[in-house]
C-alpha cells in the first residue's frame, strides 16, 4: 500500500508489507486505522494519519477472507481458510481469542450493532454466534444443508439473518441461538440478503428468478416478487425503506413497495439486446433510482421511484459498471467501459462533465468503481488501467500507483483518506484532506 500527498503527488509512505493479494479492507469507526486481510495469512492494521504499520496480526495458517471492526473500534475480528476466525485488540495488536469451532472455511464475519456479538458464516454450513468480551462460543447455528453464503444482523441487533445454498434463508434470536424461522420457498440457492432500515422486513434475492419478502416477527413469507426469469443476484432498500428494489441478468430492474409487495415498476433498459443489470442506486433523498446496463448499452436510467416514470435517459456511456449519487443527490457519477467517467445533473438530466484520463494498457480498459467523498466535494475512480484517479469536478486530480487493476475505492468516515485496493495485492491509502478545504 502507499500514501500519498495528493497536492505534491508525492509519496508520503509505501504500505507494502502484503506478500500476496489483500482479499478485504475495513476502516475502523472513527477512520484512524485500516485493517487489510491477504492470502498471505496475516492481518495488518494501519494508521491512517502516518500510514505506518502499527501491527501485523499473525496466527492464521491460511488466507484471511474476510475483516470487520467493532462498533466501538476496539476489536478486529477476521476470519479465514484456515477455519477459525481471530480477535484482535486494536491497541495492542495482541490476538484476544482464537475462535475454534468451524470445521470448514470461514468466509463471513459480521458485529451485532452493540458489539457483543459476532457472527461468522462457513463452508461448513453453520453460523457460529460469539460472545466478543469473552471469546465463548454461544451458539453454533445448525439447520443449514449447505454453505452459508451470506449473514447479517437486523438494525437493532435482536435476529441474524442467514443466506444459504440450500435454498433456505434461516432467522436466529441471537440472545437465545433458536431458530426463529425457516424461510422456505426459494426453488435454488439464496445469494442476497437484506433487512429493511426499521427491521420488519427481510429481502432474500435467489437463483430461482424470485424475490422474497418476508415479515421478521413471524417468519411469514408477505410475498413472491417474481418480475423475471434470471436469477435476483442483487437486492436494495431505500433508505426510508418503502422500495425495495432487485436486479437480475434480463436488463430490467424491479421496483416493488414493500408494504404491499405489489410491483410498482418495471424499469427495462434496451428491449433489444440482452443484457443485464449491472449497478443499482438510489439517490439519499429517495427522489431517484438510478441503474445502468451491461455489455453495449450506451444509456443510464433515471427514474421516479414513486411513479415509476422515466425521468431522463442519460446518453453516452457505454457498459456502465459502477454508479454513485453526490451525498447532496444533485449528481450522479458513472464508470464505464469507455475509458471515462460521466458526471450528471440528476435535476436536468444533462451531462456535466466527462472525466478522461484513464489510459488504455493492453486490451482491456474500464472505470470498475466510482465514489464521492462524504462532502460530496471530490469523485474517486478506480480503473483497470492500474490507476485511481480523484478528480475535482472542476479541475480534475490524478494519483497514481497501482501495478494492476483497481476494482475498488471508498473514503474514510472522516473525509481525510482515500482507499484503494487492486489486483496488485496491494491496498493503497491516499491523504486528501487538503483537496477537500
Amino acid at each position: 500500500m502507499r500514501l500519498w500527498d495528493t497536492v505534491t503527488g508525492g509519496e508520503l509512505h509505501q504500505l507494502s508489507e502484503h506478500t500476496k493479494s489483500v482479499n478485504s479492507v475495513a476502516f475502523s469507526p472513527d477512520g484512524e486505522f485500516l485493517a487489510s486481510g491477504s492470502h498471505d495469512n496475516t492481518v495488518r492494521l494501519w494508521d491512517t494519519v502516518t500510514g505506518r504499520e502499527l501491527h501485523q496480526l499473525s496466527g492464521h495458517t491460511s488466507a484471511v477472507w474476510s475483516v470487520a471492526f467493532s462498533p466501538d473500534g476496539k476489536f478486529l475480528a477476521s476470519g479465514s481458510l484456515d477455519n477459525t476466525v481471530r480477535l484482535w485488540d486494536t491497541v495492542t495488536g495482541g490476538e484476544l481469542y482464537q475462535l475454534s469451532g468451524h470445521t470448514s472455511a470461514v468466509w463471513s464475519v459480521a458485529f451485532s450493532p452493540d458489539g457483543k456479538f459476532l457472527a461468522s458464516g462457513s463452508h461448513d454450513e453453520t453460523v457460529q454466534l460469539w460472545d466478543t468480551a469473552t471469546g465463548r462460543e454461544l451458539r453454533q447455528l445448525k439447520g443449514h444443508t449447505g454453505w452459508v453464503h451470506s449473514a447479517a444482523f437486523s438494525p437493532d441487533g435482536k435476529f441474524l439473518a442467514s443466506g444459504s445454498s440450500d435454498k433456505t434463508v434461516r432467522l436466529w434470536d441471537t440472545a437465545t441461538g433458536r431458530v426463529l424461522h425457516q424461510l422456505a420457498g426459494h426453488t435454488d440457492r439464496v445469494w442476497s440478503i437484506a433487512f429493511s432500515p426499521d427491521g420488519k422486513f427481510l429481502a432474500s434475492g435467489s437463483d430461482d428468478g424470485t424475490l422474497r419478502l418476508w415479515d421478521t416477527a413471524t417468519g411469514r413469507e408477505l410475498h413472491q416478487l417474481k418480475g423475471g426469469t434470471c436469477e435476483v443476484r442483487s437486492v436494495a432498500f431505500s433508505l426510508d425503506g418503502k422500495f425495495l428494489a432487485s436486479g437480475g441478468e434480463d436488463n430490467t430492474l424491479w421496483l416493488w413497495d414493500t408494504a404491499t409487495g405489489r410491483e410498482l415498476h418495471q424499469l427495462k433498459g434496451d428491449r433489444y439486446s440482452v443484457k443485464s443489470v449491472n449497478s443499482v442506486a438510489f439517490s439519499p433523498d429517495g427522489k431517484f433510482l438510478a441503474f445502468g446496463s451491461g455489455l453495449y448499452g450506451e444509456t443510464l436510467w433515471l427514474w421516479d421511484p414513486v411513479t415509476g416514470r422515466e425521468l431522463r435517459q442519460l446518453k453516452g456511456s457505454i457498459v456502465v459498471n459502477s454508479l454513485a449519487f453526490s451525498p447532496d443527490g444533485k449528481f450522479l457519477a458513472s464508470g464505464s467501459e469507455d475509458n471515462t467517467v460521466q458526471l450528471w445533473d440528476t435535476a436536468t438530466g444533462r451531462k456535466l462533465r466527462q472525466l478522461k484520463g484513464h489510459k488504455l494498457k493492453g486490451d482491456i480498459l474500464w472505470v470498475e468503481s466510482v465514489a464521492f467523498s462524504p462532502n460530496g466535494k471530490v469523485l474517486a475512480s478506480g480503473g483497470t488501467d492500474k490507476t485511481v484517479r480523484l478528480w475535482d469536478t472542476a479541475t480534475g486530480m490524478e494519483l497514481r500507483g497501482h501495478t494492476d487493476w483497481v476494482n475498488s475505492v471508498a473514503f474514510s468516515p472522516d473525509r481525510k483518506y482515500l482507499a484503494s485496493a487492486g489486483r496488485d495485492g496491494v491496498v493503497r491509502l491516499w491523504d486528501v484532506a487538503d483537496l477537500q478545504s
